[in-house]
């Protein structure tokens, strides 16, 4: 189970602060109301960036590790939200998915790329979707780019933004930004260690 950890640092600051480590979970979102006697479960390590570990509590009654995704990293794919959105928005700009994929992965061969960055830009683009749909009086005239939403917040990057904006709904919603896992069609999606969690508690919009 994932819940959010509200930062406001980049994937490398996290790093070089061990911002896991002044995280903290008030209350176990499966028992809001205690009882369960949750507690502090170590770290688990994420390969990128390099040196990511991210904090984790345990539920016994539960059964059920809860772990604390900062706002920079990006859930069910590796790296940050950053980086995911430099991936999008280089798509977005370019002539082509051909001359953006050269650009991105030259190293690889231009098949294998494609996979790579259709998924990441299908994911974004489902969420903006999603996002238009859930606050249409915010969002329902952009249209779902990045950068049709980047001009109306105002801001960039704009999928931390979002995150921070969708918290009531990250259980329920899909990756990159949300928590809820896909089911698993041809393999593609990893759903072993992220299931579905309580609300967050409301954000401000601005």
């Amino acid at each position: 189970m994932q819940v959010r950890y509200a930062c406001g640092l980049t994937g490398e600051e996290y790093v070089t602060q061990q911002a896991w480590r002044n995280a903290s979970l008030p209350v176990c979102p499966l028992h809001p109301r205690g009882g369960c006697g949750y507690y502090r479960h170590g770290t688990y390590e994420r390969l990128s960036p390099p040196g990511t570990l991210i904090a984790r509590w345990y539920c016994p009654q539960g059964h059920c590790t809860i772990s604390l995704l900062p706002d920079c990293l990006a859930s069910h794919l590796p790296g940050t939200l950053f980086e995911l959105e430099a991936v999008v928005t280089q798509v977005e700009q370019a002539s082509s998915l051909e001359v953006a994929c050269a650009r991105l992965r030259p190293e690889i061969e231009l098949p294998g790329v494609l996979r790579w960055v259709r998924r990441r830009v299908q994911a974004v683009q489902s969420i903006l979707i999603i996002l238009k749909g859930l606050m249409p009086a915010y969002f329902g005239t952009c249209k779902p780019t990045l950068q049709s939403f980047a001009h109306y917040l105002g801001s960039e990057p704009v999928l931390p933004v979002l995150r921070s904006i969708a918290a009531p709904w990250l259980h329920s919603l899909p990756p990159p930004l949300g928590f809820c896992p896909q089911s698993r069609r041809g393999g593609d999606t990893d759903d072993r260690h992220q299931q579905p969690v309580g609300p967050d508690p409301p954000s401000s919009f601005p």
